[in-house]
């Protein structure tokens, strides 16, 4: 663990664009963190505010206010992530005050607050570091593809999505989870900057790649995992969605981690694409189809995304999703992800490791 953090979602805590945040609320090995900053949910429970569930973690109205708790805190960590992954203006105050406040500021941005001049400055002045975890890689620690995953005889599954923001990482590593709790060895491979600062220990950024070295990293840390931890199980988070017209993924995924199965993520109550109201979402079975001709394997099972649900409501729609799709339907943050392991272990005769 690194240390102890408050995570900067001023504005966004709660919405599409405070994915991070959410993420590092529910889980991260990386920190422990011990509060939100967001002044709409100021003296809010940040569990309760996202799952109903109080996680011991306050919503503070202001970086000062946060700094008067007894800990001390070492770490601000921007939990924002939002189209184009820059940093608002109204964010750099306090980040300056951060620095200057002795705290280290993690960031998983495509602008690199490493790279500007004034934050730079102050970070020099204090004493404290800046890492930008979008930082690409050099080009000579990167990894061609090379056939390698061949070796790899772990069952691969990959949770893709419908969408972006819409909940893949979540359900990647509630599923490992529940698989490694069956006694089924599975590690999580990530692929975004929240999985890095989730503390997922085989991690890759894929939309900081170059693209010649994308699949090869794919590649890379799949079978350095499988070299490492030798699981009966990997699990490959997503990124994007397949016809996305910003964030188009999965395809390197499929060709690169040749998995054997698919996990597919769907927020039924969304009409559009993720921050783009203008175009409607590709129809469910249509990314079915395209997702199994692509992968020559099957979508195993529907994970669904309850926003804009009542909790009277879920039953149903799960219910609704199999007739109409054709495969058994899960909601993990509401039901837990047990189920969709035990699917898992029963569809790839995966026993108790030994």
């Amino acid at each position: 663990m690194d240390g102890t953090a408050v995570v900067l979602c001023e504005g966004a805590f709660g919405t599409a664009s405070g994915k991070t945040a959410h993420g590092l609320v529910r889980y991260t090995d990386r920190y422990r963190v011990l509060g939100v900053i967001d002044s709409l949910w100021a003296g809010k429970d940040a569990g309760e505010v996202l799952d109903g569930q109080p996680r011991g973690i306050p919503v503070f109205r202001t970086l000062e206010e946060a700094l008067q708790i007894r800990e001390e805190i070492q770490y601000l960590v921007i939990g924002l992530a939002p189209d184009g992954g820059r940093l608002p203006e109204s964010y750099r105050p306090i980040v300056g005050a951060a620095l200057r406040a002795g705290l280290h500021v993690d960031s998983g941005l495509h602008q690199f607050l490493g790279d500007d001049p004034e934050i730079a400055r102050l970070a020099g002045a204090h004493g404290v570091r800046i890492r930008d975890v979008r930082r690409p890689p050099s080009r000579e620690h990167l990894h061609f593809f090379t056939g390698k995953i061949q070796e790899v005889t772990a069952v691969r599954i990959a949770v893709l999505g419908t969408d972006s923001a819409v909940g893949k990482r979540t359900t990647a590593l509630k599923l490992t989870q529940a698989l490694n709790a069956l006694g089924c060895r599975t590690v999580m491979v990530g692929t975004g900057q929240t999985a890095w600062m989730q503390g997922i220990k085989h991690c890759i950024i894929l939309d900081s790649l170059v693209s010649d070295f994308v699949t090869g990293e794919i590649e890379h840390v799949v079978h350095r995992a499988f070299v490492e931890e030798r699981p009966q199980a990997i699990i490959l988070e997503g990124q994007g969605a397949l016809t996305h017209p910003a964030y188009p993924g999965g395809f390197e995924l499929i060709v690169a981690g040749r998995p054997q199965g698919i996990v597919l993520q769907h927020a039924p109550r969304r009409r559009h694409y993720d921050g783009f109201p203008e175009y409607p979402l590709s129809p469910v079975e249509r990314e079915i189809q395209i997702l199994e001709l692509l992968a020559c394997a099957p979508v195993i099972a529907l994970t669904l995304n309850h926003e804009g649900m009542a909790d009277a409501e879920i039953s149903g729609e799960l219910q609704a999703c199999e007739r109409r799709y054709g495969r058994p339907a899960f909601d993990v943050l509401k039901g837990g992800a047990e189920r969709l392991a035990r699917l898992v272990v029963t569809a790839f005769h995966l026993g108790r490791a030994g």
